[in-house]
């Protein structure tokens, strides 16, 4: 597997995309089903957000390691419009496309890290970090 891959997204098939690579990287490392369902979804929903809200942007993907523990970053960024209030982004239930509003609450509860750096008329900057579970410890 590369060091780090990366997928464009500027169109619903470049979502799709995503979620693929996502998951062929997450099994790649290791992940158990769940785990992997877990990161397409955090990748789907930031693509979704990318392909909304901002056009088009990049979703790469970077094994990571830290200390004794191993998994993957994804890191979507976009040149968009930026998010005008980030915490009200971040409430369940929130929403400015007339959707349900579950994106970034979500995306925050699926994976272990989560970053969001976003500059009005720049664009958003979102890092996600799942680790992988000692099988040991269950």
């Amino acid at each position: 597997m590369e060091n780090e891959s990366s997928v464009k997204i500027s169109s619903e098939w470049d979502i799709v995309a995503a979620r693929q690579l996502g998951r062929k990287i997450s099994k790649e490392l290791g992940f158990g089903t769940v785990d992997q369902t877990r990161i397409t979804t955090a990748i789907s929903e930031l693509a979704r957000n990318i392909y909304l809200y901002a056009g088009k942007g990049e979703i790469h993907f970077e094994p990571v390691t830290s200390f004794s523990k191993s998994g993957l970053k994804v890191i979507a960024v976009d040149y968009g419009p930026g998010i005008q209030d980030i915490r009200k982004a971040l409430e369940d239930g929130f929403s400015t496309s007339g959707g349900l509003g579950a994106g970034l609450p979500g995306v925050k509860r699926l994976m272990d890290e989560f970053d969001l750096i976003s500059s009005l008329g720049e664009g958003t900057t979102i890092h996600v970090v799942k680790w992988l579970r000692d099988r040991r410890f269950g």
